[in-house]
């Protein structure tokens, strides 16, 4: 396939949320979802906006993308944004954070701290329900307010 030029795509979740109805076939109950249903996918959903912000900054090759990628998804840094975001949180994203950093996970990995993984978790509860909840503009609002300490980890 040498010579063939595939146009650049961006992958942007307004777009994708738009589509969002052929994904989920229903609507969900948000009070239903378990809090680990929402942390599950709230980690992708974080993933994919670091991963969209970080190839804004540059084109790399796909390994420095990658070391930049994992240096801001995982439970320590994920902690810290925490601390950003907190006052902002809604009562609504507060409680569902609180009942992510509350959940009863079941392992650990052996390199997070174990206050650490548990906000995170919360962290990315919000994100989940947030995403669930078909409020995009919310994610980007919260992410804004990460994003210098994201820039500052990756640059």
């Amino acid at each position: 396939m040498r010579g063939i030029r595939f146009p650049y795509m961006s992958l942007n979740l307004i777009s994708l949320n738009n589509n969002i109805d052929s994904l989920l076939s229903c609507d969900v109950d948000l009070r239903q979802v378990s809090v680990l249903t929402l942390s599950f996918i709230g980690d992708s959903v974080y993933d994919l906006m670091v991963r969209e912000y970080i190839i804004s900054l540059a084109n790399r090759p796909v390994g420095q993308l990658n070391i930049r990628k994992v240096s801001v998804v995982n439970c320590k840094f994920q902690a810290e944004c925490l601390a950003v975001i907190e006052p902002h949180l809604t009562e609504d994203e507060r409680v569902i954070f609180k009942r992510g950093k509350n959940a009863n996970v079941h392992c650990i990995p052996k390199n997070a701290e174990k206050d650490d993984y548990h906000t995170a978790t919360g962290f990315e509860a919000v994100f989940g329900y947030l995403y669930l909840k078909k409020d995009i503009l919310r994610l980007r609002e919260l992410f804004e307010l990460i994003k210098e300490k994201v820039y500052n980890k990756v640059k």
